[in-house]
């Protein structure tokens, strides 16, 4: 059972206007069939999370761990490969060392963006 808000929103306004009509004497009935689904809702947001899918209601947030992973390696190889770069050529191949390096993390961060665009619809 897969409620999304707007159903959930009517569910309890449902309920709300059902005591209203029915009076106190039904609340507790009609609070435990609200939580009831609420929860059948909860639980089928766990089961998709712990399966690796995604939950239709809350927006996903770009995963960043392979970006940080160029970034860090970009750095951490742009000592040596620029001291060889510069003791090599110069200055001309210090410029396009780094004009790789930076090619990179803009190529890398660039296709990050297109991948959210696309999960979101925008693309």
């Amino acid at each position: 059972m897969d409620l999304s808000k707007d159903d959930l929103a009517r569910d309890l306004d449902a309920a709300l206007q059902t005591r209203k009509e029915l009076g106190p004497e039904y609340e507790s009935a009609l609070v435990d069939s609200f939580l009831a689904r609420l929860d059948a809702r909860l639980d089928a947001g766990a089961e998709r999370r712990t399966a690796g899918q995604a939950d239709p209601d809350r927006p996903q947030r770009p995963r960043g761990g392979q970006q940080f992973k160029i970034q860090v390696l970009s750095l951490v190889m742009g000592v040596p490969l620029s001291g060889v770069a510069a003791g090599t050529c110069g200055l001309a191949g210090l410029v396009v060392c780094w004009a790789g390096i930076v090619g990179i993390n803009l190529s890398s961060a660039l296709s990050g963006r297109g991948r959210e665009r696309r999960r979101d619809g925008w693309g």
